[in-house]
């Protein structure tokens, strides 16, 4: 049985009751690409877009700005040739005042665009994550 069976192919939300490693491990049963960021000790979305870019392993360029991660995360990935899905998770996203509500949405939005674009693509992309609480722990 699929640990993800209730779980639909292209979304993004939070972790909840899942656990990184049984995400891992059911990336892999599937075949799927597992991409995984921890972010804790970031501050600023610069920091966080670097760190998400240095763990997925993308160049540079792609970890400047919302807007290049997103490039990255749809086109750029796309031109590589046919992929077989994505689990992505992106732990500890900060709570700090340089990286407050607004863009912690923001951040997540550029996930849930690219989930339509690979959507489209009839392509699993789901995106679970967890916010870093001031005393150190995650929810």
């Amino acid at each position: 049985m699929s640990l993800l069976m209730r779980v639909p192919p292209n979304l993004v939300q939070s972790i909840r009751a899942f656990r990184v490693g049984e995400l891992q491990q059911e990336a892999a049963r599937l075949g799927h690409h597992f991409l995984y960021a921890h972010c804790a000790h970031t501050m600023t979305k610069q920091q966080v877009c670097a760190r998400i870019g240095e763990n997925f392993h993308f160049s540079k360029p792609c970890s400047k700005n919302f807007d290049a991660l997103r490039t990255c995360l749809t086109d750029t990935i796309s031109e590589a040739g046919a992929q077989p899905g994505f689990l992505v998770v992106l732990e500890q996203l900060p709570s700090a005042q340089k990286f407050d509500k607004e863009a912690r949405e923001n951040l997540l939005d550029v996930f849930r665009d690219a989930a339509e674009f690979w959507a489209e693509k009839k392509v699993p992309f789901r995106v679970f994550y967890s916010f870093a609480l001031a005393a150190g722990t995650s929810e």
